[in-house]
């Protein structure tokens, strides 16, 4: 479970960090006063001179100061040696910088030294004349002492019996939130028993990050570099994910979004469901040329973290994965073509489209990445009055109902399998979608026992899709709703009836495809 829509402590501070890096940004200010205006942020954000929340005033702005760091691209401070909280910052203080790996990072010293996994007896036990915990338990690791049940931690396995026969709930599975929500198995204790990531496994989904309840784990984020293009006069583009709907109420139509970005210093805003009809059209030809004449089967590949979750734990199946240009590197790639000196800044739900950003062949398209989470901090920043009205006629580069859909879990896969239906209406197209990495990863172990074969897969890395990602500030339920009230508001509904799609066949012609 994470805390989206919820205003929590930690989504607070996290803003906060957010608001108050950007208001240093947009100070244009270097040297010494950039590293004042950093070493005060902690105590802006922290007042006072009593904890509050971990009773330890001088902790708490010890870890406000890694999330500042982090929030500008550097690195965590080891704790066994003295550093300052402004170290790198000059490095960090340019337009043209991206974040050094890794993405995602526990602050050690915050962590709570969660058990990885316990099964234990509460308080409501009533030392019941059955007990069937006892009876149903395989190892023998619960006993009856002091009139009630006590499990051996020894000899537990953490199976659960107990707790499903249990007639008053009154034993619990616990395990850490963090390591719950990850789908890859990457987070385990180190020798203190704090979180430790391993990024051989971790495909930065930043799950984690969103359902760790003492906010351990931040990722790291280029607002700064951001707004320093701004300030040099940079022509910035926006290019505005789907999953948009619902995150910022206030801007309840795409013309005040519009107006509101224009006020934080972009030049133009564009709706990134263009790319995504461009990808429902190359990927269809592509399932159309592959499946089943080359590959058993075919996956999508718009999500970053479940493609690099099928290609880290399944390689022999990475030829599966479609060749396809995510929606994000469609729009890019054809905005850059249109006007070649300017930037393009992505902005979406997502922690691993920040990955996906800094790999060597996507670089050069996309400059910037930032959540919606990011983003309210900038506004905030700016004190942007989000009820502005903006002038009607103003819009957003117009997307498809199917590429509005692909911010939802299905969405992706709906769009292919129609406009292949729509070309060869005989032609049966079977589907099966995963969301959230550990369903993804089944999907996939079910594929290569050959049980999808002739398929079409989608995997989604967050629960119910983009709308879910670890950048989103929304309900992902609320957020669910009033994305199929925007595919349905959509000015077309077919991908190729898009202004763009005569641009798919230059942007494939790229070294892109030969990755």
């Amino acid at each position: 479970m994470s805390f989206r829509g919820i205003n929590t402590t930690v989504i607070q501070i996290r803003r906060a960090v957010f608001t108050e890096v950007a208001r240093m940004a947009y100070a244009n200010v270097k040297g010494e006063k950039a590293n004042h205006m950093m070493r005060s942020i902690p105590y802006k954000i922290i007042p006072g001179e009593e904890g509050k929340l971990r009773k330890d005033i001088f902790l708490e702005r010890a870890i406000v100061e890694e999330r500042v760091r982090l929030a500008i691209g550097l690195p965590t401070r080891r704790m066994d040696e003295h550093n300052s909280v402004v170290s790198g910052l000059e490095d960090a203080n340019i337009a043209d910088k991206y974040y050094d790996p890794p993405l995602v990072n526990v602050i050690k010293f915050a962590c709570n030294r969660c058990p990885e996994k316990m099964v234990k007896v509460s308080d409501l036990c009533q030392g019941c004349l059955a007990h069937p915990c006892m009876e149903v338990c395989p190892k023998g690791a619960i006993v009856w002492e002091s009139g009630r049940s006590t499990i051996d931690q020894e000899k537990c396995i953490k199976c659960g019996r107990c707790v499903d026969v249990c007639p008053y709930h009154a034993i619990v599975k616990t395990e850490r939130p963090c390591a719950a929500s990850c789908g890859m198995g990457a987070i385990h204790s180190d020798a203190l028993g704090r979180a430790e990531i391993d990024y051989s496994k971790c495909v930065s989904c930043g799950q984690c990050l969103v359902n760790c309840p003492f906010g351990a784990i931040a990722d790291k984020g280029q607002i700064y570099q951001l707004i320093q293009s701004f300030n040099r006069g940079d022509r910035v583009y926006a290019l505005v994910a789907p999953a948009f709907v619902n995150q910022f109420p206030a801007l309840n139509t795409t013309q005040k979004l519009r107006a509101a970005l224009e006020q934080v210093g972009f030049c133009e805003t564009v709706e990134v469901a263009i790319g995504a009809d461009l990808c429902t059209v190359d990927e269809a030809h592509d399932f159309l040329e592959e499946v089943p004449e080359k590959l058993n089967f075919m996956a999508t590949s718009c999500c970053p973290a479940w493609s690099m979750m099928a290609k880290t734990l399944f390689p022999d199946m990475a030829k599966n994965i479609s060749m396809t240009m995510t929606p994000m590197v469609f729009t890019a790639r054809m905005i850059k073509a249109a006007d070649p000196e300017a930037r393009m800044c992505f902005i979406g739900p997502c922690a691993a489209k920040k990955l996906e950003a800094s790999r060597r062949h996507v670089r050069s398209d996309v400059d910037f990445v930032l959540t919606f989470e990011e983003l309210a901090g900038i506004f905030e920043a700016r004190d942007i009055d989000l009820s502005i009205p903006a002038a009607e006629d103003e819009e957003l580069h117009y997307g498809s109902a199917a590429g509005r859909g692909f911010a939802q879990s299905g969405g992706v896969a709906k769009a292919v399998a129609d406009k292949i239906h729509e070309w060869y209406p005989d032609k049966e197209v079977k589907i099966a979608a995963a969301e959230g990495l550990a369903n993804c990863k089944k999907l996939l172990m079910m594929a290569k026992a050959g049980k999808y074969n002739g398929y079409l897969l989608e995997g989604m890395g967050c629960p119910g899709g983009c709308i879910g990602g670890a950048g989103t500030i929304a309900d992902p339920v609320r957020t669910a709703a009033q994305l199929n009230k925007y595919v349905a508001a959509a000015p077309f509904k077919d991908p190729e009836d898009s202004a763009f799609i005569t641009n798919i066949h230059l942007l494939k012609d790229d070294p892109y495809f030969a990755r």
